[in-house]
């Protein structure tokens, strides 16, 4: 997998100037680099790293910190849907969603269809309670879904 593109390096430039350090532009870095190429390359990494002066493993370290980015042998979906699990979406029936959706799909949570279309993930928490259950799609949430209106909503989305 290749590293960054012309479009990827201008747009970390971009945020440079908006940050006391050049450090604190790692994780917009990241997220421009996993919107674009659904994953965060180890060149990515490295380049990254040389874009704003940190080392390879400094870089990594705050990529694996987080749960959001995945790394190129694990890549992301065309879409990737997030189903909470926050104790209102599981007694409202989240948690019947997540299986419906797992069983549906032939994946587990953390995992990409074999169509590379969609990642099924967990989110501790969407913050829409009055919503439950509700689910997050790429960025954006829906709410009071259950199984048999996920595929309205997929097809909603570009």
């Amino acid at each position: 997998m290749s590293g960054l593109s012309d479009q990827a390096r201008a747009k970390i430039n971009e945020y440079l100037p908006r940050y006391p350090s050049k450090q604190a532009v790692t994780l917009p870095a990241l997220h421009i680099v996993q919107e674009e190429t659904r994953c965060v390359s180890h060149a990515a990494v490295e380049q990254i790293a040389k874009i704003l002066d940190l080392s390879p493993a400094q870089v990594h370290d705050t990529a694996s910190f987080y749960g959001f980015f995945r790394s190129e042998d694990r890549p992301l979906g065309r879409q990737r849907v997030w189903v909470c699990r926050s104790l209102p979406c599981m007694l409202r029936g989240g948690e019947e969603l997540l299986a419906a959706l797992a069983q549906r799909w032939n994946i587990l949570p953390g995992q990409t269809t074999s169509d590379g279309q969609i990642t099924l993930e967990v989110a501790e928490c969407l913050g829409a309670c009055d919503g439950a259950p509700c689910i997050l799609i790429n960025d954006e949430l829906s709410l009071h879904v259950d199984a048999e209106t996920i595929d309205q909503r997929l097809e909603e989305r570009p």
